[in-house]
């Protein structure tokens, strides 16, 4: 099992005994969320982006390039944040539906 964490703007990796794995993304984050499989992490940036990374640190794709405040996992979709609505995509980066 990981935990994701965020520490001044990096995504960081950690085991279940809380010893540091490795950094996901170096800077501009400000929400992060891991999928129930533990192979996916979605990072939130601070210019409004979404994007997907592997649990290797490995850059997947852009889910979503706006203005989102948070993007979190929903089963096995992403669900995004912005303003005052949620939208759902894939995480092939398909936009699903607006909530």
């Amino acid at each position: 099992m990981y935990i994701v964490k965020i520490t001044n703007g990096r995504v960081e990796l950690y085991n279940e005994r809380g010893c540091y794995q490795r950094t996901i993304v170096n800077s501009n984050a400000v929400y992060t969320d891991i999928d129930m499989t533990q192979t996916k992490i979605v990072v939130t940036m601070t210019n409004g982006r979404v994007e997907l990374y592997d649990e290797m640190g490995c850059y997947q794709r852009t889910i979503y390039n706006g203005n989102a405040t948070q993007a979190r996992w929903a089963g096995g979709d992403i669900a995004v944040y912005s303003g005052s609505c949620v939208e759902l995509y894939s995480d092939r980066g398909c936009y699903i539906r607006r909530i």
